[in-house]
């Protein structure tokens, strides 16, 4: 799909949870914002709009026999679940696009369609929790687990309720485009990258202010490049050949914190990025110019609410999903 928009299309009907199409279509159009990777395509079994659970008319662009081919076909749930999916013309749909589709994949009560048409036979699934119960009864070949938030195997994905539409949507933009832009995607939208759980996830925090002068700059990049070093404001007033008092009054104009509140915000951005890229705590701390763990964890956990390790293991990726095959 190199240098070609992929199509994601979303199965929409009457009675459809409105959320369960916003949330993941606004993960698909946030990433859209920085790499216009993504043409988002709303389908109806008949191309007519369609009334949502909230009573709002939702426009669509196609009917699911014109829609031609996609790379990934979504098929958000309903509040009237089971029985909605129980509609001919929708499992039709489902099948016709699933066929022309490289991954399928289920927003809350959507994997009722997509076990009625076979699709989630032998594989593990999920579902809201209220739901649950009457997935695994009327379909007892599907391996529901109803405390995943999603789950994936080979190209069909299933995920819980409503928001967790959102943790799903973020896998398949990691799979498309790595963590590095999923990860913005979630930051921007202020949720977590991978949540733990169903516990809520959380934002990061504003990097720190972009310097505006050229001198700004300079002191900006030292104290990048250099963050093992003690770097007082003598050593960077000395680097840039003005008085401290000047880089003490360039840093706050500038930066708006104090220099050591910048040095230590840099530090902590550095360490951030080790982590995620897998070092450990003791080597990010290291790295980032930290004296010790004990320091860093300081300075992390007032900054992020969390420790070092906690913010590793539920933001570094999405990939580490039970049942992921």
């Amino acid at each position: 799909m190199a240098g070609k928009r992929r199509r994601i299309g979303f199965l929409v009907f009457d009675g459809v949870k409105a959320l369960d199409v916003i949330g993941p279509a606004e993960v698909f159009s946030e990433a859209n914002l920085t790499t216009d990777a993504y043409e988002l395509v709303f389908i109806s079994p008949t191309g007519d709009d369609v009334m949502t659970t909230m009573g709002v008319r939702f426009g669509v662009h196609v009917s699911a026999a014109d829609a031609g081919v996609f790379d990934t076909v979504i098929v958000p749930g309903s509040e009237r679940a089971p029985g909605v999916f129980d509609d001919r013309e929708l499992r039709t749909a489902i099948v016709t696009l699933a066929q022309r589709s490289r991954r399928v994949a289920s927003i809350c009560s959507g994997a009722f369609g997509l076990a009625a048409t076979g699709l989630l036979d032998g594989r593990p699934a999920t579902t809201h929790w209220k739901f649950a119960d009457e997935l695994a009864r009327r379909y007892p070949s599907v391996q529901v687990d109803a405390e995943r938030i999603f789950t994936r195997q080979g190209n069909v994905f299933t995920s819980a309720g409503v928001a967790a539409g959102i943790d799903l949507a973020l896998c398949l933009v990691e799979d498309d485009l790595g963590a590095e832009v999923a990860r913005t995607v979630a930051q921007y939208l202020l949720v977590y990258m991978r949540r733990a759980g169903g516990q809520a996830q959380f934002s990061a925090p504003l990097k720190t202010r972009a310097p505006r002068t050229s001198l700004g700059k300079e002191v900006a990049a030292y104290i990048a490049e250099n963050p093992t070093r003690p770097l007082t404001v003598t050593e960077l007033a000395a680097h840039v050949n003005v008085s401290p008092r000047h880089v003490t009054r360039v840093i706050r104009e500038e930066l708006g914190v104090t220099a050591a509140d910048y040095i230590s915000s840099v530090r902590v951005e550095i360490a951030v990025g080790l982590l995620e890229s897998g070092m450990s705590v003791a080597e990010a701390a290291t790295a980032a110019g930290f004296p010790s763990i004990t320091a860093l964890r300081r300075t992390f956990t007032r900054r992020y609410g969390m420790a070092p390790s906690e913010y590793q293991r539920r933001f570094r990726s999405t990939a580490a999903v039970e049942g992921a095959a």
